[in-house]
């Protein structure tokens, strides 16, 4: 039962700017927020998602509706998928010198943002710890190559290049625990008092901090969400052929091998292992495709 003064607006809009679960909280006109829930078993809301809403109370709402997105990036096991953020423009991958950097992590979220029609960042972070900064230049030079952005950040610099990057995009922050993202947003967001945390030094693994998606504004024009921290992302819902095509440097050779439905998993006359060969495909690249191929459902 809604309390004295509740009111009951099915035409109200709004964004999902945090979630919780089952519980979301929606930005009606950029600055009231409503606590809600959504209607019936209604579930794969996102933080980005516009909606439409009925309004119960001064404080809270019903979710009726979510209104078709420009793209959801999400990842997916062979349980489940779990939606990360919706109308994205550019995903954000954080990588830190410590935790030691996954490649294969990385090529994975790349391959998402590929896949969800998003662009692609790299913020190599925590650079201060990297001395001589041999892990830094590793990983720009290995995706910079392929046309990848990457800038460097540590908690003294980067932040202005960092942030003209996101001026004029709704960008999800996503990478591993402990890579320093809730340090990041709140160097971006001063106001935001995002928790932070370290790694464990004995396992070089992060500890997650960010529970729950959370979309902060930085500017009129600009928004950015923090994910949680995850130990993999999965990407079970990517079929082979569009597995290929998110692997960028793949696709001036996919109509080029001999036969139609290759995988590009040792074929005989596969146009991508003869790109591998003579080095104009990083045989690293096509070695973590081949490991993620073999993963999908």
């Amino acid at each position: 039962m809604a309390s004295p003064g509740a009111r009951a607006d099915s035409a109200l809009r709004g964004q999902v700017v945090a979630s919780f679960g089952r519980r979301f909280l929606v930005e009606l006109d950029g600055s009231v927020t409503v606590s809600c829930v959504a209607r019936g078993r209604r579930r794969g809301i996102a933080c980005g998602d516009n909606v439409r809403l009925t309004r119960i109370s001064a404080t809270e709402g019903v979710i009726e509706d979510i209104e078709p997105r420009t793209c959801l990036l999400y990842r997916s096991d062979e349980k489940r998928e779990k939606a990360i953020a919706a109308n994205i423009t550019q995903v954000v991958v954080v990588v830190a010198i410590a935790p030691a950097p996954n490649a294969e992590f990385i090529d994975r979220c790349l391959a998402a943002a590929e896949h969800a029609g998003a662009r692609s960042l790299l913020v190599l972070n925590k650079t201060d710890l990297d001395d001589p900064g041999e892990q830094a230049s590793r990983i720009s030079a290995r995706y910079g190559a392929l046309g990848y952005r990457t800038v460097p950040a540590s908690m003294h610099s980067g932040i202005e290049h960092l942030l003209a990057e996101l001026r004029g995009h709704l960008s999800v922050l996503i990478g591993q625990s402990g890579v320093g993202k809730s340090t990041l947003v709140n160097r971006l967001v001063p106001d935001a008092n995002a928790r932070v945390a370290g790694t464990s030094a004995t396992r070089d693994a992060g500890r997650h901090t960010t529970t729950r998606a959370q979309l902060y504004r930085i500017d009129a024009q600009s928004a950015l969400v923090d994910s949680p921290g995850m130990h993999a992302f999965g990407l079970n819902h990517v079929d082979a052929a569009d597995l290929s095509h998110a692997f960028i440097e793949f696709r001036r050779f996919l109509g080029d091998c001999r036969f139609s439905n290759c995988r590009h998993d040792g074929e005989p006359g596969c146009a991508v292992d003869a790109a591998a060969r003579d080095g104009r495909v990083l045989a690293e690249r096509l070695a973590s495709y081949r490991r993620i191929l073999k993963t999908l459902a």
